[in-house]
């Protein structure tokens, strides 16, 4: 072999060899700090279970209680539990609670909160959906609240950790650590301010993860399966909140303006998937109402809850001065970026579902009489898990190009 070829060859493996240490250390790197995000995950979840461990269920809250006795009546009467008649307190377990948190008129049931008139059933009935005295109902009496808390928390740990696995390089594994860890925090706060956010906190995160994967989906079956895997998940947060309804808006919206746009078929049958899926997952509240107000569509809320919509400066101006505006601000920047970046993928795709469900949810919730500091919570953790899931799942091509197009303009 000449000389000069032998020094070509030896410089060509060396390159090679360079080339292939560079990538296993680069590669190393990433995994030992993919470990270190999930530490500090870890640490950010042992520190909420510390705390949720000396919680008291006897707090004072009205709500809490209502929801206990949901959780008493399947415990007591299994799938009969959904009748929530204040009849069917003969053990006297609600006064009992009452009682405990020191509420005036403990011993007349019939003041007690968070209870309806239903004229047509003649019944004074629990106003909440069942699912979460249903989920309270899986754990002891006195001791429930901790473990649901607990175990939603530890789910969410779990999402937090695949979005760090996800993450293909350190700026998104920064992006997927840092909302990982603010979103096992949130299961404190202000998730502790009710036992339905809770639950719902861990349908957002599965639904976020499964909105990503059905846009980015290739293959027509997969889509299919996720879309009813989705609007399965959606209809079972009804169960949890009956405002939960509106997380669905987006995904309705999304599939009615694209079969009337491109009139195919197979979006006509997405669409009609995740309707029948979305009614399956919230059957129980529809049977729940059907037993407690006389028809599956009737509510059994009163009050501020029933009001028309009113829109009020004083409403929106607590909405801003809360945590929720900033991760609500957060949502709407973050899909308009994406709408901008991307042209015609599943990415904008994702970016189109939750642009229509922040409309639709704000408009509601802004006109809405009351303000409290969770009602937006699933909205905005429904969008910035679908968004964040949607960053990490790109394909890598989608990254070169935008990489390649930014330069370009540079």
């Amino acid at each position: 072999m000449p000389p000069i070829q032998s020094r070509e060859n030896s410089t060509l493996n060396n390159s090679i060899a360079e080339g292939v240490h560079d990538t296993v250390r680069r590669d190393k790197a990433m995994q030992y700090s993919k470990a270190a995000c999930g530490l500090v995950c870890f640490l950010i979840l042992a520190s909420n279970v510390w705390s949720m461990s000396r919680w008291n269920e006897a707090r004072g809250v009205y709500d809490d209680v209502c929801y206990l006795r949901q959780a008493h009546l399947f415990q007591q009467s299994g799938i009969g539990g959904l009748d929530t008649n204040i009849s069917r307190d003969d053990d006297h377990y609600l006064s009992s609670k009452l009682k405990e948190i020191g509420f005036p008129t403990w011993s007349d049931t019939a003041t007690a909160p968070c209870h309806t008139p239903m004229p047509a059933t003649k019944k004074l009935v629990l106003q909440y959906p069942p699912g979460t005295g249903f989920v309270l109902a899986l754990f002891p009496e006195g001791f429930q609240v901790i473990p649901l808390y607990v175990i939603a928390s530890v789910i969410v740990f779990g999402v937090a950790l695949a979005a760090i696995a996800y993450a293909s390089t350190i700026p998104l594994l920064i992006l997927a650590a840092i909302f990982g860890d603010a979103a096992i925090y949130l299961m404190i706060n202000p998730a502790k301010a009710s036992y339905s956010v809770a639950p719902t906190m861990v349908v957002c995160a599965i639904a976020g993860f499964l909105t990503a994967r059905l846009f980015l989906a290739e293959q027509w079956r997969h889509r299919l399966l996720l879309t009813g895997l989705v609007g399965l998940l959606v209809g079972l947060s009804v169960n949890f909140r009956l405002p939960n309804l509106f997380l669905a808006s987006g995904y309705f919206l999304f599939f009615f303006v694209s079969f009337s746009l491109s009139r195919k078929i197979e979006t006509a049958l997405q669409g009609a998937l995740f309707g029948a899926a979305f009614l399956a997952g919230m059957a129980p509240t529809l049977l729940a109402n059907a037993i407690n107000a006389g028809s599956p569509f009737s509510t059994t809320y009163g009050g501020p809850d029933v009001t028309p919509p009113d829109f009020s400066f004083g409403i929106v101006w607590s909405y801003a001065a809360d945590v929720q505006f900033v991760l609500l601000a957060l949502a709407g920047a973050w899909m308009v970026l994406m709408l901008r970046s991307h042209r015609g993928n599943g990415i904008r795709q994702v970016a189109l579902v939750t642009a229509g469900n922040l409309l639709v949810n704000l408009a509601f919730f802004l006109s809405h009489p009351v303000f409290t500091p969770y009602y937006t919570i699933p909205i905005a953790m429904l969008s910035l898990w679908s968004l964040l899931f949607a960053s990490l799942m790109q394909p890598a091509e989608a990254v070169d190009d935008d990489l390649l197009g930014r330069a370009a303009k540079a």
